[in-house]
């Protein structure tokens, strides 16, 4: 089976309407990239929800995903007046052929080295390093591969943190894969929290796969108790929230961790946290940082 892929420029203010009205008009997919990007006008949308003051790319570009034997003009006519446009605007057509589509996934996710001993590695790759420890790790509906800067910057951490038989939590687990590593590491009792029952799910199948007898929970039913080590690799916005509850883990002369913090965001979260314990930044990645410090 093969598709088409249509494609065109929009204005920020009709760029989401002209995408909803494509699907009604019956487009398969529809999705609004950054015109621009690649180049020096290129618009970055980073950061949390609702930190953005104005979503949305000044040139973009709509790019709908069609059946081979869509009627191109008579779609985009359909979708241009639903969202009031003037007129159908100008657009390109290219052929998509079939594709193994599992294999093509597959092929974009590599084993990843953490550190000498550490490695995560996707379930359909051979571990590159037979005496290092492999996190056996797939893509999934839960944040953490181990690709993104903060969870690499945490895995850093508990690496040079973790003791033998130390406990630890992880704060807003999503795939597990901080909680695993802990165990894999050596810790003793791990647990992870996470609001999302979903992720809570995953975590608990990445635990059965990696051989770690991690307890995760969800909001229902909070973990309790303090614990060696903490980490919390979520965003600022809920690390804020959260302080107390998060902070109430830690038992005293232990460590917490945090992250998903960009560097700008730094000395806010930092004043925060003093009135439970000192943090300090102990390092960054591509703009974001981990906080650390010891509860007295």
């Amino acid at each position: 089976m093969a598709w088409l892929s249509v494609s065109f420029l929009s204005d920020a203010a009709h760029a989401e309407s002209l995408c909803d009205a494509l699907l009604e008009a019956g487009a398969l997919s529809a999705s609004i990239e950054d015109a621009d990007a690649g180049t020096p006008q290129e618009q970055p949308q980073f950061g949390e929800p609702g930190s953005i003051a104005t979503p949305g790319w000044a040139h973009s570009r709509i790019v709908a995903l069609l059946a081979a034997d869509a009627d191109v003009p008579a779609l985009l006519g359909a979708a241009s007046r639903a969202a009031g446009l003037a007129a159908v605007p100008a657009f390109a057509v290219d052929a998509i052929a079939e594709q193994n589509w599992v294999q093509l996934t597959q092929s974009q996710f590599d084993p990843i080295r953490v550190s000498q001993r550490l490695w995560i590695v996707p379930s359909w790759h051979e571990a590159p390093d037979p005496a290092a420890i492999s996190l056996v790790l797939d893509p999934g509906m839960a944040f953490g591969t181990g690709s993104h800067p903060t969870t690499r910057l945490c895995l850093e951490w508990l690496e040079q943190a973790v003791t033998p038989d130390c406990t630890v939590l992880d704060y807003g687990c999503g795939s597990g894969i901080l909680a695993i590593a802990a165990a894999r590491l050596g810790a003793g009792r791990v647990a992870g929290v996470d609001i999302d029952p979903q992720a809570v799910e995953a975590a608990r199948a990445n635990a059965e796969r990696n051989g770690v007898a991690a307890i995760f929970a969800d909001s229902a039913a909070p973990v309790a108790g303090e614990y060696d080590l903490v980490v919390a690799n979520i965003l600022s916005n809920p690390l804020r929230v959260l302080a107390p509850a998060i902070c109430a883990h830690v038992r005293r002369g232990g460590k917490l961790a945090l992250s998903g913090i960009l560097a700008e965001q730094a000395a806010e979260i930092i004043g925060l946290y003093s009135a439970w314990l000192p943090l300090a930044v102990a390092d960054t990645r591509e703009g974001w940082v981990c906080l650390t410090g010891t509860k007295a």
